[in-house]
């Protein structure tokens, strides 16, 4: 009889001890899944000042809604140095390694990773217009795994600045890249507002650096001022175009504050930290299962600045416009 008791007291320890570990498990797993270790790949096509500040900014708007990298946060950080392919590699790459989310910085960037999966959250930034880019179906709702950020600024505001600097203009010339996009929809944006006021809009392409100095004399030779939209190639080639147009005497005005920063006369344009970390706030929600892709908007900045660069604005002799809230650099 003792023998019994003794049996089923073991037996009811055993339990009692399996169901407290049980719960200390379970219990566990529960605060673990809240540290949980997010893995985001960030794809970005190139290096220049905009895409920089647009990915700088995505990081902090992360870190202020909870996400720290080297804490809850593991960022593997790619540069395509300018190829489409090598975009396509790193996001196949990101796709394969199963990343809690893809940040893609660029157009061609952004499309590549909606090539390589439609499964992992895709948030993008300095996409001009996604809808036209294939991403999305449409702004206010992508029905697919993507989001992001957009950079389009109504060109309107730049043809106001050039009459500002230039008032007599009468052929703006823009130097782009003719395999982008986004530079095509700012071309022919700006060329049907401009033409509302009997301006002529001519444009000369390049698809790689090596033609951009070619495309910049050109250009010099017919135009009052030169326009550079938002374009990788561009940003990419800003030192060459503006040491060009200076020579000539040609102002240039840009889209973006690293085109001033690289010797562009001005720019009315947004800032590309404050639009990666928006992303990066929309970033978090999708991290937190708050909300999909699918129901996050594309957003856009609605705050424009104009940006002077003083030493350009010297050595062309053009007078200050008094703009009224301008920064100079």
């Amino acid at each position: 009889m003792k023998s019994n008791k003794k049996f089923l007291s073991l037996i009811l320890s055993l339990t009692l001890g399996a169901t407290l570990l049980t719960g200390c498990s379970g219990s566990g797993e529960s605060s673990g899944s809240s540290d949980e270790v997010k893995k985001i790949g960030i794809t970005q096509l190139v290096e220049h000042p905009a895409l920089d500040q647009a990915r700088e900014g995505f990081i902090e708007g992360l870190k202020e809604n909870g996400f720290v990298e080297g804490e809850n946060l593991e960022v593997d950080f790619q540069n395509a140095q300018n190829d489409n392919p090598t975009s396509q590699t790193i996001a196949s790459n990101f796709a394969n390694d199963k990343k809690d989310l893809i940040f893609a910085v660029s157009t061609p960037s952004a499309q590549a990773a909606l090539n390589a999966t439609q499964d992992i959250p895709i948030v993008f930034t300095a996409v001009t217009d996604a809808v036209e880019a294939g991403l999305v179906k449409s702004n206010e709702s992508s029905e697919n795994n993507v989001t992001g950020t957009s950079d389009a600024i109504p060109v309107d505001k730049s043809l106001e600045l050039i009459k500002k600097f230039v008032p007599n203009v009468k052929t703006i010339g823009v130097v782009c890249n003719t395999s982008e996009i986004n530079s095509k929809l700012q071309v022919d944006a700006l060329r049907k507002a401009a033409e509302k006021e009997g301006i002529k809009v001519i444009d000369k392409g390049a698809t790689q650096a090596n033609e951009v100095n070619q495309a910049v004399a050109a250009v010099a030779k017919e135009a009052d001022v030169i326009f550079t939209p938002t374009d990788n190639l561009v940003a990419s080639s800003m030192p060459i175009i503006t040491k060009v147009a200076t020579e000539n005497k040609i102002p240039v005005i840009g889209s973006e504050e690293g085109h001033v920063e690289n010797g562009a006369l001005a720019c009315n344009g947004i800032s590309y930290k404050e639009l990666g970390k928006k992303a990066g706030e929309m970033a978090a929600q999708i991290l937190k299962g708050e909300k999909q892709p699918s129901e996050l908007p594309v957003a856009t900045l609605e705050e424009t600045e104009t940006i002077i660069n003083k030493a350009t604005m010297e050595t062309l002799g053009i007078k200050d416009p008094q703009i009224e809230n301008a920064t100079f650099k």
